[in-house]
């Protein structure tokens, strides 16, 4: 029946919408076609490329999948220093490979690896899944052909490229050789740390036995560690090694190789407990080759032991021998063969290592100090966290004042500087000199947290979570020599950081070649980077770092110490001033060398004495004078700083003026714009002495002079005449008192006393005294020939001589004491007053002219009485 409509407007609408019908599915028709079409040309676009890439693939090599091929390395300068591979390799036949080794493997890297032929797309699902849930890389899709494919004739770069080439090389490989053969193959080229390559060179390395003495838990740890060797070896990670062990055993579990009981038994054995000590070394070179070795590994994803490469690196085998000898040899007195050292050398301007210490007696394989070892960095991180952050954003100068004195943390603890006194107000560049604490915290806090993690990433030291404990070293993670090393190289690279490198360039079998060299970083400005060094500098001038000075050779470096918690001071009982790690790291415009020192174990003692604190200064002082012998060269001032001498004092900082002593000015450096303007007054004019009074003691017939002045800096020329005559300087002293003796009865006495400083002299203070007459009686009772006419006609003249001869002495007095002063301007000087009675100034007392009637004795008189005079000031 037809459908009626109740108004023309209704049939109208109901017609519109039967003619859209057809319409969707046309557009419906559209987009399935074209992802058809899109589909078939990624299919032909994907067959193409695949097969470029497969054409392209290196061809099957029988030697270097069974890794027959060694590498060469060589030294900075092209020569052959060793060969990496056939000598740390030992080849079994399949069926010598214990059952639970093959299980072990298989069950961790490919638990169907006798059902597929080379590539596994079960596998590949299941990775593009986890990988989606858990992001890209949680898990591989490499069968153990495609890794066997993958350790001989590609990198580990995971490029489209490189996962066609691997497919395709793995279905040759699996057409070419058995299942079997597969396996054995793998299993002998594994590698393994101490560049140890196959399961049974690894059993022997790591547990002294023969791989067919193996038990299930070391066949489950070698099959755990190839996932991450370095990450996974238990002689520098064993926590993570047992972890790592106890993955594969529920692994093994899961695919029914063993049972849960098993798994179980296996779980309690100790990872470190079948471990045996390294074998010892027998290449000088084998630390830093250790650490090349990784290197490319890391970088390239090639295994040098069968690849065949030629290995150029950036070892200066003199520096290298020369480090060695330090470690192993007899010019360092270490106090115990427990003592252990890491030294890193590297290349202020590159960033190439030139010489790496990995340790005391260390073989090969062992643990490397210089780039295993994280301990806390101490102080040396004061530039890094502090300071370096501090100028580079706030823009402070090498004056910048800072307060020393009582301080916390923002929760309330406190915080203490080594020595737990306070000296206050100070620059940064004495705070840092002396190692102080509590300016470091303040800098920190100052520029804020973030600021400083940002600067020390970009020095190549990552930091997870930052806390204001890590302003004076108190890191929760470690650092290692030559992570330190390179980061302070960028201070004296103008600010440029290159990660530390130990491989220029690697050479493959067909001659291509890759460029091993990091690109360099900008990690802050030029000026930072240079007030850093100047203040560096300072360090090893005078301050904390002195030991590590070379005479001729400019050094900027630091010192660092790290502390016991209250736990490890219960347990190790260190002694007073005692240290749990010691740092030196220090650069010259050529080479930067950081130096640690400490224990790992030891079963006399875990702390370094004051004494042995010393041993870090002491082989950085010898290696640097060893690799730069003659070299004169300084750090560059660049454009972006100026230098200005400034009043010691002044905060803000203020220009010295033409006044300010010597040894009251400062040469500091300036962020250029940044610089002061203001020049001190503080110096233009002494202030002239105040108070000046005169006592006239008639008993000892001495007159005393005293008075004030609002400078504790300055000393006191002190002049008289009598009777109008000429003045004479009397002496110039520091006190602020001083004493006439034998002075003439009757006469009018006019003293002044000026204050003075270097060239600086303050207007006169004077005062005059009438010295009382003698009584007629008195003089009547002396007999005629007490009083001679001769003394009377002399007297005058004799208390000229007097005067005359205060002079001269109080003049060679001054020159003496600034003659005392040139000679150690760092020693506080004591007046030489040498005429000055009663020797409690330490100095013997001159014989006195006894017709002179001007004679000083010491302030303060003898304790007579005295009668006060009237005097007259001016």
């Amino acid at each position: 029946m037809s459908q009626q409509y109740k108004s023309r407007e209704e049939r109208r609408k109901a017609l519109a919408s039967k003619k859209k019908k057809p319409k969707k599915k046309g557009i419906a028709r559209k987009i399935v076609f074209f992802i058809l079409l899109l589909g078939l040309v990624g299919i032909i676009g994907g067959t193409s490329t695949f097969a470029y890439f497969a054409a392209t693939a290196p061809p099957l090599n029988d030697d270097l999948l069974k890794g027959n091929m060694s590498s060469k390395v060589y030294d900075k300068d092209g020569n052959e220093i060793g060969e990496v591979g056939s000598e740390k390799r030992t080849y079994v036949k399949i069926d010598e490979i214990p059952q639970v080794v093959k299980d072990a493997f298989i069950a961790t890297e490919d638990v169907r690896f006798y059902k597929h032929n080379g590539i596994d797309p079960i596998r590949i699902g299941g990775a593009v899944i986890a990988n989606f849930k858990e992001g890209f890389g949680s898990e591989g899709a490499s069968t153990i052909t495609q890794q066997l494919v993958k350790l001989s004739f590609l990198s580990l770069d995971k490029t489209v490229k490189r996962k066609a080439q691997e497919a395709w090389l793995a279905l040759q490989v699996e057409q070419k050789y058995s299942k079997d053969e597969i396996l054995e193959m793998y299993l002998n080229r594994i590698y393994y740390p101490g560049n140890y390559y196959g399961v049974a060179r690894a059993t022997e390395a790591f547990f002294g036995k023969d791989l067919k003495d193996i038990t299930l838990s070391e066949a489950a740890m070698l099959a755990g560690m190839i996932k991450n060797p370095d990450l996974y070896n238990p002689r520098k990670n064993p926590d993570l090694a047992e972890k790592r062990r106890n993955v594969v055993l529920n692994l093994m579990v899961k695919n029914g190789f063993i049972s849960e009981e098993e798994a179980a038994k296996a779980k309690q054995t100790s990872i470190t407990e079948s471990l045996v000590e390294p074998k010892q070394q027998q290449n000088k070179y084998h630390a830093f080759i250790e650490h090349a070795i990784e290197e490319v590994r890391k970088k390239l994803g090639v295994d040098p032991s069968s690849a065949g490469l030629k290995i150029y690196t950036t070892i200066d085998t003199d520096a290298q021998e020369y480090v060695e000898q330090l470690l192993n040899g007899d010019e360092i007195s270490y106090p115990s063969k427990y003592f252990q050292a890491g030294i890193a050398l590297i290349d202020t301007t590159t960033g190439e290592i030139r010489a790496i210490g990995g340790g005391r007696n260390q073989p090969i394989g062992g643990f490397n100090y210089a780039v295993d070892l994280k301990r806390q960095p101490g102080s040396t991180i004061k530039p890094i966290l502090d300071y370096g952050p501090a100028i580079e954003h706030l823009k402070w100068s090498t004056y910048h004042q800072i307060v020393d004195e009582p301080y916390t943390y923002s929760n309330g603890n406190p915080i203490n500087n080594y020595d737990r006194s306070y000296k206050g107000q100070m620059s940064i560049r004495e705070a840092l000199a002396d190692s102080r604490n509590i300016p470091a915290l303040k800098a920190f806090q100052e520029v804020g947290e973030s600021r400083a993690k940002a600067f020390a990433e970009k020095l190549g030291i990552k930091i997870d979570k930052i806390t204001e404990a890590y302003a004076i070293g108190g890191f929760e993670h470690g650092i290692s020599p030559l992570q330190l090393a390179g980061a302070y190289s960028a201070f004296g690279n103008n600010g440029i950081y290159n990660e530390p490198y130990s491989v220029t360039k690697v050479v493959f079998v067909d001659g291509t070649k890759a460029d091993l060299t990091p690109d360099p970083v900008e990690a802050m400005s030029d000026y930072t980077a240079f007030m850093i060094t100047d203040m560096l500098k300072t360090v090893v001038e005078r301050g904390t770092g002195t030991r590590a000075r070379v005479p001729g050779l400019n050094i900027a470096g630091k010192t660092g110490s790290t502390n016991f918690t209250e736990q490890e001071k219960a347990k190790y009982h260190p002694e007073r001033g005692a240290a749990k790690d010691n740092w030196f790291v220090g650069y010259t415009p050529k080479y930067t060398a950081a130096v640690w020192t400490g224990y790992e174990k030891n079963e006399e003692k875990m702390y370094i004495t004051k004494r042995e604190q010393q041993i870090a200064r002491d082989i950085f002082r010898k290696l640097m004078r060893h690799v730069s012998d003659g070299d004169s060269s300084d750090f560059k001032q660049p454009k972006s700083v100026v230098k200005k001498a400034i009043e010691k004092g002044s905060n803000p900082a203020k220009l010295a003026s033409k006044y300010t002593p010597k040894n009251m000015i400062t040469y500091e450096y300036f962020v250029r714009g940044e610089e002061p303007t203001k020049v001190s007054t503080k110096y233009e004019k002494l202030d002239k002495p105040s108070g000046l009074s005169i006592n006239y003691d008639q008993k000892t017939n001495a007159v005393k002079l005293s008075w004030n002045h609002s400078e504790s800096d300055v000393s006191f020329e002190v002049s008289a005449s009598i009777d109008n005559a000429a003045s004479k300087v009397l002496t110039t002293t520091k006190d602020k008192s001083y004493v006439l003796s034998n002075v003439k009865p009757g006469s009018v006495y006019k003293f002044s006393v000026t204050a003075v400083r270097d060239s600086m002299r303050s207007d006169p203070a004077s005062a005059m005294i009438e010295i009382p007459s003698v009584e007629e009686e008195e003089q009547e009772e002396l007999p005629d020939e007490l009083t001679p006419p001769e003394q009377e006609q002399n007297e005058g003249q004799d208390e000229e001589d007097q005067l005359e001869n205060e002079n001269d002495n109080e003049q060679n007095n001054g020159q003496n004491e600034e003659e005392n002063q040139n000679e150690n301007p760092e020693q506080p000087q004591t007046p030489n007053d040498s005429t000055q009675n009663g020797n409690q100034g330490g100095g013997p007392t001159p014989p006195q002219d006894p017709g002179n009637n001007f004679n000083r004795s010491q302030t303060g008189g003898n304790g007579s009485s005295q009668t006060e005079t009237p005097a007259v000031q001016q």
